[in-house]
């Protein structure tokens, strides 16, 4: 595989040279997980836009710092005879990290392992060993002992948690100056609204972290129905008038069946989507039952032109116009980035811009656990946690 250079492979090969002086090339290349590490760390400096994803960077910093705190890098103590960690206190670390604080057991038991086969095929190891019985987990050291020379070996722990402290360390600081800047924008004048306007705008863009597109399309949609009243009542007599409240269910990514917004009183549901595979938009319908759902579609395409490439592989694929109607029926509303624009504009004339930005700053710290504190460890510079 060739070894793919960003712009935080600076960052890595200056870990190297602290840590190996004039044999970090040697190492970088002939060691996979720092080659893992630093496909995984792409987004680094990509800005708040950029997916960052933590699970598999820390499934294999737990299990590197456990390593580093029993005492193994030192030749005398043998890892082959090590009873392992257990999977409650490594689940319980990965939790106290940076982003870390709603990450499940999936990465440790099974998709970091199977993210690295896919990326290196023909490697004869994995990070991740396990005992399922006894619940007993290793970081596969012989991924962390590399081989520079006919007789030498280095071994890379350290390097490992440092990468992985500064991936972490730089996604904060992405993150904390796109709060900084919803911050310094919810107190503009609204004659300074233009501002506002292009920075909410430039979230919509195809390149955005589907995170942040789901925010501020929630903030937007939010905005929006908050406009609008709806009467009802159990008889004709007694009609109550509501104004229309959209709530968001929960974290982006989550498995919840398909409903990213629900609208109250009238009982909508929303999925929030970059994808026009008709297989996804439908595996949301059959696990809602066929109940009706609005996808909030992530491109500039007409809904025309959205609505009509969804039946064609419909028809493609189910071939019976009744099953078709039926799945079509389900499709309750399709909005897309220009309809979620248009929906700004009248909001911005409404003069609720400051709405949008607090509830973009409300929702963005709650998914990416921005009140957690950082713990020293991730201190620069700092190699306490280091042994």
């Amino acid at each position: 595989m060739i070894m793919i250079r960003h712009a935080f492979t600076d960052k890595i090969e200056q870990i190297l040279e602290d840590e190996f002086g004039d044999e970090k090339a040697q190492i970088f290349e002939r060691s996979l997980l720092l080659q893992y590490l630093n496909l995984k760390t792409k987004s680094a400096n990509e800005g708040s836009k950029a997916r960052g994803a933590f699970g598999n960077h820390y499934a294999i910093y737990v299990l590197v710092e456990d390593y580093i705190s029993h005492g193994f890098l030192s030749a005398r103590k043998s890892y082959a005879k090590y009873e392992g960690a257990n999977f409650v206190d490594l689940f319980s670390r990965q939790r106290e990290l940076p982003f870390g604080k709603k990450l499940q057991n999936h990465h440790l038991n099974n998709r970091c392992n199977d993210e690295f086969k896919k990326f290196f095929p023909t490697s004869e190891y994995v990070p991740i060993i396990r005992d399922l019985v006894k619940r007993k987990y290793w970081i596969n050291e012989s991924l962390l002992k590399v081989s520079i020379g006919r007789n030498k070996k280095v071994n890379i722990a350290k390097a490992a948690i440092r990468i992985i402290d500064a991936y972490a360390l730089a996604k904060r600081a992405a993150f904390e100056s796109f709060i900084e800047a919803c911050s310094k924008l919810t107190v503009l004048d609204q004659n300074d609204a233009e501002q506002t306007s292009t920075f909410v705008t430039s979230q919509l863009k195809p390149n955005v972290d589907a995170r942040i597109f789901e925010i501020v399309s929630f903030a937007i949609l939010k905005a929006a129905f908050s406009e609008q009243t709806i009467f009802w009542g159990w008889t004709k007599d007694e009609l109550n008038e509501d104004v229309l409240v959209l709530y968001k269910t929960g974290r982006t990514n989550a498995n919840d069946g398909g409903i990213d917004f629900v609208m109250k009183p009238l009982g909508r549901f929303f999925q929030v989507t970059e994808t026009t595979d008709l297989r996804k938009y439908f595996l949301d319908i059959d696990k809602l039952q066929k109940f009706p759902l609005t996808f909030v579609i992530k491109t500039d395409d007409s809904v025309e032109k959205l609505t009509t490439a969804i039946r064609e592989q419909a028809v493609a694929a189910y071939g019976v116009e009744a099953v078709v109607d039926q799945y079509m029926a389900c499709i309750e509303e399709i909005i897309n980035v220009p309809e979620l624009l248009k929906r700004f504009e009248q909001v911005r004339t409404a003069g609720k811009l400051k709405d949008i930005m607090e509830e973009i700053i409300r929702q963005s710290k709650v998914e990416f656990n921005y009140d957690e504190a950082v713990p020293e460890s991730f201190m620069e510079n700092d190699d306490a946690n280091l042994g």
